[in-house]
């Protein structure tokens, strides 16, 4: 059974976007590490335990996953999801790929970052990443979009189209 929980453990109502818990499964460990292990089971200790997938339930029970947890970007001590700016950004007709993570912040932990591939590599610059920010700003809560953008000609992709986030955000933090 799919159950959607809050930070605290609490389940969450249908179309509410928390951490996604599976009862009923087998137990599972992560092999030598026992923290890891103990993240991915119910804060509550009910015995259900997560991937790692942000999602939600609609109404009739289907389950639509959103994030991953390990995405999630913590501004000021509030919970931002990237794949909402992603969202946005993507059907600006100026971007052709783009990524959006958390980047190391001194005052609020972390920032929004969006690094894009724009579908005419010379409009990349300052015009175009003030554009794409008020762009995200009018259709999302300005908490929820980048403070900055930065331009690639190509974003690291899977030969199957995975995107390689984890990457990107490795650059970022190796730069501190």
């Amino acid at each position: 059974m799919v159950h959607i929980l809050d930070e605290e453990g609490d389940e969450l109502p249908p179309g509410e976007r928390g951490t996604v818990y599976f009862s009923d499964g087998p137990r599972f460990e992560y092999h030598g590490d026992p923290d890891k292990t103990r993240s991915a089971q119910d804060p509550r200790g009910r015995g259900w335990t997560t991937l790692g997938d942000i999602g939600y339930l609609d109404e009739d029970g289907f389950l639509y996953l959103t994030d991953r947890r390990s995405y999630m970007i913590i501004s000021g001590g509030v919970n931002i999801y990237p794949q909402e700016a992603e969202n946005v950004l993507s059907v600006h007709p100026k971007v052709a790929d783009v990524a959006v993570f958390g980047v190391p912040d001194e005052e609020m932990g972390e920032q929004v970052k969006a690094v894009v591939q724009p579908a005419d590599p010379a409009e990349a610059g300052p015009a175009l990443e003030a554009e794409l920010i008020e762009y995200c700003r009018e259709r999302l809560a300005a908490y929820k979009c980048p403070k900055s953008v930065d331009f690639r000609d190509e974003l690291p992709r899977h030969p199957t189209g995975k995107l390689y986030k984890r990457l990107l955000r490795e650059e970022y933090l190796d730069k501190r």
